[in-house]
């Protein structure tokens, strides 16, 4: 492992590789030092994590903490409209990916049972009936078509909006206000004003149905006389949050991808019974949370180096997802078993919803295929707008356009 590397100063967020691929400086770095120094806007001396093993250690140990009121969490990019941070951020009652253990052990478990293999199972069919809607009224429009309004955004949207019993016809609030939310490049006016209105909504919502429950996850919460009002919140941004942003990048970026790779996507028409391992490839190949952030409570060796207490480390998902010596041969192949991922983290944090999504993929992306065979880019692939100026990747727009089958 080279000591002679360059210590990189802010991380290299530049997709030079193409929209698919890790920056190549962050190639480069995990090749010859998965565990690397650096050297952050605000002068910070942390750490950034490439490496596959590394990055699941760091994921598994305690001593890495997700807790961001322990001590500064410092930001490895310029956020030019977002002021350095001095302090510790306080801790938002019911975010629970943003806690440790014992609290967000009891804030997860209250969840649990809603994601069960089996309850996501028993929801399968209803899924695939709201992919089959929204493809019918896809066929009804005249291309080309943003594939991210008309389908891919819809989709997770109505899915979660049903499971957590929030009003769909709400979407234009919930969706503009957590888009905002996850833009970079912003003032701390700005993320404070998107995140307000989203709390203040939230907040009305979970209000409204501890007095009036009905039958879906927020209410069975809202029953529960040991969560306040404010905890109830925190968790209906997290879930509401994750559960249509995550999924709906990884529908558009996916369906861009494949379009990208026609010689995958054809072995993939052609045998469908591939669409769960093709699944958990696009999952491994586009990690839409390319990055991650730990606090080290201690001295703590990994890979090599010594990451001292008081350290931001930065997780690179998206390296570790794409390093040759976990999977062989990194480009987008359907038939990699490519379960060992991380895209859905490691560890305590790992993705509560990793089973909804999976469900969601398979038939979002299997009905898109069957029902369009001739789907293609309506522009030039290097017109496609990406959206590396957000927290959570995709594209902001994905223009297609197919031949209408005459019946």
């Amino acid at each position: 492992m080279s000591r002679t590397v360059p210590v990189p100063h802010g991380l290299p967020i530049d997709r030079d590789a193409g929209p698919f691929d890790p920056p190549t400086a962050i190639t480069r770095l995990r090749a010859a030092r998965p565990v690397s120094p650096l050297v952050f806007p605000d002068g910070h001396e942390g750490w950034l994590v490439t490496g596959y093993d590394a990055v699941r250690q760091v994921m598994a140990d305690t001593r890495f903490s997700s807790r961001q009121d322990l001590g500064v969490i410092h930001v490895p990019y310029e956020t030019p409209g977002m002021p350095a941070p001095t302090e510790p951020s306080p801790q938002v009652p019911g975010l629970f990916i943003a806690m440790d253990p014992p609290d967000h052990t009891r804030l997860r478990r209250k969840l649990t049972g809603a994601f069960t293999v089996m309850r996501m199972k028993q929801l399968e069919e209803h899924i695939t009936d709201i992919v089959g809607r929204q493809l019918d009224r896809l066929a009804g429009l005249t291309p080309p078509v943003d594939l991210v309004q008309e389908f891919a955004l819809p989709v997770p949207s109505l899915v979660i909006c049903e499971l957590l019993g929030v009003p769909y016809a709400d979407r234009a609030t919930f969706q503009v206000n957590s888009a905002k939310f996850l833009v970079k490049d912003q003032s701390l006016e700005e993320k404070m004003a998107a995140l307000g209105a989203l709390n203040g909504y939230l907040a009305g919502l979970v209000t409204s149905k501890r007095a009036e429950p009905g039958e879906d996850i927020l209410s069975d919460l809202a029953r529960q006389d040991d969560l306040s009002v404010e905890e109830l919140t925190g968790i209906a941004f997290l879930l509401l949050l994750a559960g249509h942003e995550t999924t709906a990048n990884v529908l558009a970026l996916g369906t861009f991808a494949f379009l990208e790779h026609p010689g995958q996507l054809a072995e993939l028409r052609a045998n469908p019974d591939l669409l769960p391992d093709a699944v958990e490839e696009i999952l491994r190949y586009l990690p839409v949370v390319d990055v991650l952030y730990r606090y080290a409570t201690e001295d703590v060796e990994v890979g090599g180096e010594t990451i001292g207490k008081g350290s931001t480390v930065v997780v690179s998902l998206l390296a570790a997802n794409h390093d040759p010596r976990r999977f062989d041969g990194d480009p987008l192949d359907v038939h990699r078993k490519a379960r060992g991922h991380l895209a859905f983290g490691h560890g305590a944090h790992q993705c509560l919803g990793q089973q909804l999504a999976r469900i969601e993929l398979r038939a979002g992306f299997g009905g898109l295929l069957r029902r369009f065979p001739e789907l293609r880019l309506a522009i030039p692939a290097g017109e496609v707008k990406l959206k590396a100026d957000m927290n959570i990747y995709g594209v902001h727009e994905l223009p297609v356009t197919w031949t209408a089958v005459r019946r």
